[in-house]
């Protein structure tokens, strides 16, 4: 049976977020949700306004991908289990809710290190705005509007 949108964002929020607490899921479910509803650029051309589509985008979410450098990934959405909280973030992005500390974000990664670069990603379509525990998020540039 075909996963839910619902469903899968709240699969995606736990593989991406869940060592992040409530704010950082939630900010990884606001990256989501604003790719979804962007105006202009790749994600709207490409994603239009499709939850599964912002989230099956290639090469966009680490835990999308069952292979990663050649290698089983174990971490991936097809491994996870939601639990209500996950639910609970989902339905609070899906409803129109978004961290308000990201803004607008596009982008987020964890750089495994204590500074963010300052764009990301490459090609300097996304600009750094801020930091949620681990995870860098980044706006989109003048630039991206062209993608």
């Amino acid at each position: 049976m075909p996963l839910t949108d619902r469903e899968l964002l709240a699969r995606l929020i736990r593989c991406e977020a869940e060592g992040e607490g409530d704010n950082g899921m939630r900010g990884v479910a606001s990256v989501v949700m604003n790719r979804v509803t962007v105006p202009y650029g790749e994600f709207f051309r490409l994603v239009h306004g499709d939850i599964r589509a912002a989230i099956f985008q290639p090469r966009q979410f680490t835990c999308v991908m069952e292979v990663v450098n050649g290698q089983y990934n174990p971490q991936n959405i097809f491994n996870m289990t939601p639990l209500q909280i996950h639910f609970d973030i989902a339905d609070w992005a899906m409803t129109g809710n978004t961290l308000g500390a990201i803004a607008n974000s596009l982008w987020y990664f964890n750089p495994f290190k204590p500074s963010c670069v300052s764009f990301f990603p490459p090609g300097e379509n996304g600009t750094y705005l801020t930091r949620v525990n681990q995870h860098c998020y980044y706006i989109p540039t003048q630039k991206y509007a062209s993608t």
